[in-house]
């Protein structure tokens, strides 16, 4: 730590401090917490007890870490708030640590929480993940691997938010969202596969064509969900594309599943 900034940063004698790490001043960091490598914390931020933040993070000016959780029903217990190797977390983010139900909140390694950005107790976030200005996530949401959340989009709790997915800013999400899709709209609807996305991750165009037929299905002919998982099931050849986006909406059945904008209202999907 910068000597220069000792009189004016707080660091408890019983954290775990990495090595090439900096401080800057006016920071409070508590006791039980543990900080990796080569991490920068910038003036201004708190760590509360139970942050567990790996190496190379970024964590700018105003931030709060591991905060005690907004749920009436924490009662004190101990638990966590994770932030990967890689991560950058920018001006006044708030991440809540988890309560007994999960016993911590997670985020995963090289992720972009933009300004503002608000994760609740026992969210999970997967690597690469990023939320732009303002996102806010109430308590249970999962987010997985590479999907991208726009400028303030809210989402419910214990929502799912599939891997590779795009949420468009301002959207209010009520429903899970599966893997590899653009969601935008009000109510939130399938407006098309992320091939820009999936392009970008070296995705071939044959598996981004078979996801497209997959969410045809799902989305654009006119079946119901039973119905439809059964007609992808039965003509849509294997692949790894087709067991994740199966499998995550089997297993999202509690939250319910968002719906192409034409199911809902029967207006023309815009897909391209």
């Amino acid at each position: 730590m910068n000597s220069s900034y000792k009189q004016h940063t707080i660091v408890h004698p019983d954290a775990q401090v990495g090595k090439n790490v900096t401080i800057g001043p006016f920071t409070f960091i508590d006791k039980d917490v543990v900080i990796g490598d080569d991490t920068w914390i910038g003036p201004n931020v708190t760590i509360f007890s139970g942050a567990r933040i790996g190496k190379g993070v970024q964590i700018h000016p105003g931030a709060v870490v591991s905060g005690t959780p907004q749920d009436l029903k924490f009662n004190g217990e101990v638990t966590t708030a994770e932030i990967g190797d890689g991560t950058i977390v920018r001006e006044y983010v708030t991440i809540n640590r988890g309560t007994s139900y999960a016993n911590k909140t997670v985020v995963g390694k090289n992720c972009l929480l933009m300004a503002y950005a608000h994760i609740a107790h026992d969210c999970i976030l997967g690597d690469h993940v990023i939320l732009a200005n303002n996102v806010t996530l109430a308590g249970h949401v999962e987010i997985q691997d590479w999907a991208i959340l726009e400028g303030l989009a809210a989402v419910q709790q214990f929502t799912r938010i599939g891997q590779h997915s795009f949420i468009a800013g301002g959207s209010l999400v009520r429903k899970s969202v599966p893997p590899y899709v653009r969601a935008a709209r009000e109510p939130l609807s399938y407006v098309g596969v992320n091939k820009v996305g999936l392009s970008r991750r070296n995705f071939s165009q044959e598996q981004i064509n078979n996801i497209h037929d997959i969410y045809r299905i799902m989305f654009v002919k006119g079946y119901n969900l039973s119905n439809a998982l059964d007609e992808v099931e039965s003509t849509i050849g294997p692949s790894v594309e087709k067991d994740n986006i199966l499998d995550f909406i089997r297993s999202s059945q509690k939250t319910g599943i968002l719906r192409g904008f034409n199911q809902i209202n029967g207006s023309e999907l815009y897909e391209d």
